[in-house]
């Protein structure tokens, strides 16, 4: 029996399938009153639950959610520089799921933080690291600010600002 999914990880599903298969950008016809929403979105792929892709926005760049899910959804499948391009023979085996962030706040102190409930923003000048919340293997407050500043080029040394938002994560 197939799993049923919500909307919005279908919605990436067949964004995904689309635009490998034949090229296109999927306009989805209906949209619930949570894709009509405007918010930062992070589409994640696994295969056989080995991250395959996960691209994203921290603030909303288009007119509604749904716009976004297509657009990471498809960054994700084919941009991620960490993987090689999806290929049709893979759609099969592919797990989605999307985070729709809250909007990103200033943190004063790491007292703040809480790797399990909060995603977390580091940045320094120009060059910004964010991390969702509640990823396997990553425990600790240390921990998500060490892979943020590393995935944005910080070293230990260089002062950061910090910002914390919550994710509504669907699977």
């Amino acid at each position: 029996m197939a799993k049923q999914r919500h909307p919005i990880v279908k919605l990436a599903e067949e964004a995904v399938e689309k635009y490998v298969r034949h090229g296109k950008v999927f306009r989805p016809r209906k949209l619930t009153a949570e894709m009509k929403q405007r918010a930062g979105v992070f589409v994640s792929i696994k295969k056989r639950g080995e991250l395959r892709g996960c691209i994203g926005t921290f603030m909303p760049t288009r007119r509604n959610i749904a716009e976004e899910i297509v657009a990471n959804a498809i960054s994700s499948a084919t941009q991620d520089p960490r993987f090689t391009p999806v290929e049709a023979s893979e759609l099969d085996d592919l797990e989605y799921s999307v985070d729709v962030l809250t909007e990103p706040e200033p943190v004063r102190s790491v007292d703040q933080l809480d790797p399990k409930e909060y995603g977390v923003i580091v940045e320094c000048g120009f060059r910004r690291g964010l991390l969702l919340p509640n990823l396997k293997g990553v425990d600790s407050v240390e921990e998500q600010i060490g892979v943020c500043r590393a995935k944005a080029g910080i070293s230990a040394e260089e002062p950061i600002r910090l910002y914390r938002f919550r994710v509504k994560r669907f699977i």
